[in-house]
């Protein structure tokens, strides 16, 4: 009978010798961001954030890559410590590799596809502010750093899903059409009026109204819709024709007093 290995598992990464000692610090490893790896997490913004807090590890002599490969798993959580853990023993021996396995598991060809085409078909929602709308694009193309578009169709397909109103700002503040311009100069402009959108469009249009502006708005519309609905009524000075029985302007044929006559009154006249 073939006798069970107690012996740990060794972990997929395989850690360079070095002549100093690492410590990680139990207070900076508590401060990773923590990916889970479930349906909606960013691995691109998870891997940035890890850069800025594991440079804050490197201690002098310490080689860089050796703070990654060691800090990295605590970063992880959840199902993605699982997929770690599933990795083969030994088969990641350097960042770069260890992090297109991560990239390769949590963000594949599909996604990349479906974020290509989100950003190619991105139109701005009813009611949703310029700053709002620029705002979500970046976020789009942030998700997907490797996407392969270039900067000119980026600006074609913000400029395309903007409402026609706010596509005739960004060409009036163009000084004519947002295509003259060079990707570098329509982004600047772009970024320009969502500033200024934030900063002052927001305020106007969250500004709480008064009651008696409301009520003024309203008696407004209300007189609007009643000339509205007397233009239709009366539609203007009506001519009347002549009765075809008295030849009288007053009233018409149908209205005729001698019509409603008393018939004795109507047989005498006959007679006579």
């Amino acid at each position: 009978m073939t006798s069970l290995d107690l012996n740990q598992q060794s972990l997929c990464i395989e850690y360079p010798n070095l002549h100093v000692d690492f410590e990680m610090k139990s207070g900076l490893i508590h401060l990773l961001h923590n990916f889970r790896g479930v349906a909606g997490e960013d691995p691109h913004k998870h891997i940035k954030e890890f850069h800025v807090m594991r440079s804050g590890m490197i201690s002098q002599g310490v080689i860089e890559e050796q703070v990654k490969l060691q800090a990295f798993p605590f970063s992880l959580g959840e199902k993605a410590k699982n997929w770690l853990y599933s990795l083969h023993s030994g088969s990641i021996v350097g960042w770069n590799e260890l992090k297109q396995q991560f990239l390769e598991n949590y963000f594949p060809t599909s996604r990349m596809t479906n974020i290509r085409k989100e950003i190619s078909g991105i139109c701005q929602f009813s009611g949703e502010s310029f700053y709002g709308y620029w705002g979500r694009f970046k976020q789009l193309m942030e998700s997907c750093p490797h996407h392969q578009i270039s900067d000119h169709l980026l600006i074609q397909y913000f400029y395309e899903g903007l409402t026609e109103a706010n596509r005739s700002l960004v060409d009036a503040a163009s000084g004519g059409a947002l295509y003259e311009k060079t990707p570098t100069e329509a982004r600047k402009l772009i970024t320009t009026m969502a500033a200024n959108n934030q900063q002052f469009g927001t305020r106007n249009d969250n500004r709480p109204r008064k009651v008696n502006e409301v009520s003024a708005s309203i008696d407004e519309r209300l007189d609007e819709l009643t000339s509205l609905a007397k233009k239709f009524v009366v539609g203007g000075p009506q001519q009347v024709k002549a009765c075809g029985i008295c030849t009288s302007p007053g009233h018409f044929i149908g209205a005729c007093p001698t019509l409603h006559e008393e018939p004795t009154k109507g047989l005498f006249i006959f007679l006579l």
